[in-house]
């Protein structure tokens, strides 16, 4: 909608205005309103029920397999979901111990009504941020329909804005179902966001439609874990933010354990027999769903040589008895939840607090966006999180943080910010979303990342800490420290390599205890820990004048120093990409002018309209060839002065 023709309707009003408005206040909306606030500008966030900010209406934990090393990398840059997940963890364990450190993911359980009241005050407390209860249902633009200009409630209010941040996760135009009852509605039965998608799609941008869902929640006094797998905490894990680690932050020493079961041939059986009643397979369900976190009825059609699923039954927080089954939802009737839980061991007589739903929603086609998560449609208008496709809270807390620092850079006439693959996780997830668009919810998972021996958890400080000083999100004391840190891991591993000591009796006991063959002559200490079953901290009794160090260093130096061959080459690869990644292509190009490339090519490269040549070589459809001569006419052009 112009921006005139909101003024000049009945009942409206100017309600305010500021630098930048961002819509939808979950994850995307918390980093994305943080990032434009602590860089100076004016910002209000909108929320349609400020109880559900930062809600976390499906599994109630942070981090994973690949969503840990996103969740460093948020504070890395001078995002505030680690440190809130800190404060508000009750369990915390590290993923993937058994595969080595370059996958290594923490991840913890949160309690979730406090991660709710921690970030609501965070947010509530930033000087130039404006938090607002209300219904968005209009994007306002100029004259052109081509540039942002505010947005608009469904009561008239109009905030005009220099740039709008839209982060409106499974709200918008919504609806929960649970066999036949459906219900218009966001998660959790909130109220559902109407007139902005329409608004969107006005304005030329393609909408289309997913789906998603949440198990049921039991009340712990009802469950009998003495039959469960019980699995606890570890005290042994870093904190989410590298500001924590550095400042000797300690997990809590009471957490609380999480529980595990396997399905039965009875839950099955109630599954088979109520198919029928299913919306996924009834056509009751249009949206696509998420391939990598399927419903229980959906993983027994799927996985039919599979004869049972493990569940995951979790705590919601210290001050609740509800407990989550993790990898148990579904869309099936209540009647049969009821079946289907009473199945699983130990839950024989669980009382559910809160029966399961699928939920479908509106969301934007991602190839419409610039790696800066801006519209290629709308000038001045940027989305994060699940309205580009995605899944997960993490996921869209790191769009949300390069969202929201664009949206500034763009008001502030600054350039703009590019993680690429190379940088991040951050970088790979917006990277295959803007290139290469996604059918279904996207999940980050390590095998996405080709780099991924390079973009550990540990090190995620060392890539992008100095681009969040550098936009001004990280302070100059934080960064200090992050300097020390760095020159401590470097000066150690300098001192590793260069200290050599011959064989002894206490040398043998350490290499045997390892399973390690003895040196024939002097060897360095660096050498050694690149053995596998030599840590650093082993070799203590034949390094006496080693220096005290912290134990991030200690960390950082034992990883960089195991992987350094594998790491040569990795960096190898990135100079290479990052070649390919310089090749800028012309924005006015025209690529039927480009003679050589497939019509396939032509179309693809058309519609999405790549910034560099590297990123084209990442669109389905364009092939090396067709990246040869789409470089052979750059160069014929540059020469051309063209």
């Amino acid at each position: 909608m112009r921006l005139t023709e909101a003024e000049n309707r009945k009942h409206a009003y100017i309600a305010g205005e500021y630098d930048v408005a961002v819509v939808g206040a979950g994850h995307a909306g918390c980093e994305a309103a943080h990032a434009c606030a602590k860089l100076g500008l004016k910002t209000v966030l909108f929320t349609l029920h400020l109880d559900s900010l930062a809600n976390l209406p499906c599994n109630p934990s942070i981090g994973g397999t690949a969503k840990g090393q996103i969740v460093r990398e948020i504070d890395a840059l001078g995002g505030i979901m680690g440190k809130v997940a800190d404060e508000c963890a009750i369990q915390m364990r590290m993923l993937n111990r058994s595969k080595g450190p370059a996958v290594f993911s923490p991840r913890a359980q949160m309690d979730r009504s406090r991660y709710h009241v921690v970030m609501k005050h965070v947010l509530e407390d930033l000087p130039g941020l404006d938090i607002r209860q209300a219904h968005i249902t209009d994007l306002l633009t100029d004259d052109s329909l081509s540039q942002a200009a505010g947005v608009m409630t469904e009561s008239g209010a109009i905030y005009k804005a220099g740039a709008v941040v839209i982060c409106s996760g499974t709200y918008m135009q919504s609806r929960t179902i649970r066999g036949e009852v459906i219900i218009e509605s966001g998660p959790d039965g909130l109220p559902r966001s109407e007139g902005l998608s329409d608004s969107l799609k006005e304005l030329g941008i393609p909408i289309l439609r997913f789906k998603t869902g949440t198990p049921v929640r039991v009340n712990s006094r009802s469950v009998d874990l003495s039959v469960m797998t019980r699995q606890d905490g570890e005290t042994d894990c870093p904190p989410f933010s590298f500001d924590n680690e550095m400042n000797g932050f300690g997990l809590p020493e009471d957490q609380i354990p999480c529980w595990s079961v396997w399905t039965t041939p009875e839950t099955r059986e109630v599954i088979k027999n109520n198919m029928d009643r299913s919306p996924l397979y009834s056509g009751v369900i249009k949206g696509i769903g998420p391939r990598y976190c399927p419903s229980i009825e959906d993983k027994f059609a799927r996985f039919a040589d599979k004869d049972r699923h493990q569940i995951f039954v979790e705590p919601m927080g210290r001050d609740t008895n509800e407990m989550y089954l993790q990898g148990f939802s579904t869309s099936l009737p209540e009647d049969v939840q009821i079946q289907m839980v009473h199945s699983l061991p130990g839950l024989e007589k669980a009382v559910i607090q809160r029966s399961a739903y699928a939920i479908e929603y509106d969301l934007i086609d991602s190839t419409t966006l610039r790696p800066t998560l801006e519209s290629r449609i709308v000038s001045g208008l940027f989305t994060a999180g699940q309205i580009n496709g995605s899944s997960g809270y993490e996921e869209a807390a790191g769009q949300g943080i390069v969202a929201g620092i664009n949206a500034a850079m763009k008001v502030l006439m600054r350039e703009p910010v590019i993680i690429n693959r190379s940088q991040g996780y951050i970088g790979v997830l917006i990277d295959d979303l803007v290139t290469k668009g996604t059918n279904e919810p996207y999940r980050m998972m390590t095998s996405r990342a080709e780099y991924r021996l390079f973009l550990r958890q540990d090190n995620a400080d060392s890539r992008l800490t100095p681009v969040g000083h550098e936009i001004g999100l990280i302070d100059d004391e934080r960064f200090a420290l992050f300097e020390k840190k760095i020159s401590s891991a470097g000066k150690e591993k300098e001192r590793l390599k260069n200290t050599h000591i011959g064989p002894t009796d206490t040398l043998q006991e350490i290499l045997d205890k390892a399973g390690s063959e003895s040196p024939k002559s002097g060897v360095s200490l660096a050498s050694l820990i690149k053995r596998p079953g030599i840590t650093y901290e082993a070799l203590a009794p034949v390094d006496p004048e080693r220096p005290a160090l912290d134990e991030a260093v200690i960390r950082l130096v034992e990883t960089d120093l195991k992987y350094e061959g594998y790491l040569k080459l990795e960096l190898e690869k990135i100079e290479k990409f990052s070649k390919l990644e310089s090749v800028m292509i012309p924005a006015d190009i025209d690529y039927s002018a480009v003679r050589g490339l497939r019509i396939e090519a032509m179309q693809k490269l058309d519609r999405i309209r790549p910034e560099n040549v590297g990123r084209a070589s990442r669109i389905s459809g364009v092939s090396p060839a067709d990246c040869e001569v789409l470089l052979v006419y750059i160069e014929q052009h540059r020469r051309s002065g063209k």
